[in-house]
């Protein structure tokens, strides 16, 4: 499970890319404004207002446990889960980066994207069959 800012335009471009990387289908998104998202938030003691960070949960089944990975470690976490060469690369890439210096970038990005990138403009998924691994 990915979550994301459902309202940032850049956020919504990567689950986009996400959906085409992972064709078995093993990634479902959840907007963090959305009830699941802020079900999940509450239940892990995490801040509900916080939308600047991505979380992914990489067994949702095991939601109720505390395993679950932010900004840059989600992004990794993410791009491994769909098993393709390319996005296994770019997530040993990022990985050889340290953490602290992976999130000040993330943190830089999340804070100038809605001006970069604007509001996301809804519109029809490329797939219909994507629209099941949405989650609200």
């Amino acid at each position: 499970m990915l979550f994301f800012d459902g309202e940032c335009g850049l956020c919504q471009r990567i689950v986009r890319v996400l959906l085409r990387l992972d064709r078995a289908g093993r990634l479902r998104f959840a907007p963090l404004q959305g009830p699941t998202a802020q079900d999940f938030l509450r239940a892990q003691g995490l801040p509900t207002e916080d939308f600047d960070t991505l979380i992914f949960v990489p067994d949702w089944s095991r939601r109720d446990q505390r395993e679950y990975l932010v900004r840059t470690a989600g992004v990794i976490g993410a791009l491994r889960s769909t098993e393709r060469r390319l996005a296994s690369t770019l997530a040993a890439l990022l990985a050889i980066v340290p953490a602290g210096l992976r999130d000040a970038g993330y943190r830089g990005v999340a804070r100038w994207r809605r001006r970069i990138f604007g509001p996301w403009q809804p519109g029809s998924l490329a797939r219909s069959e994507w629209a099941g691994r949405f989650l609200e």
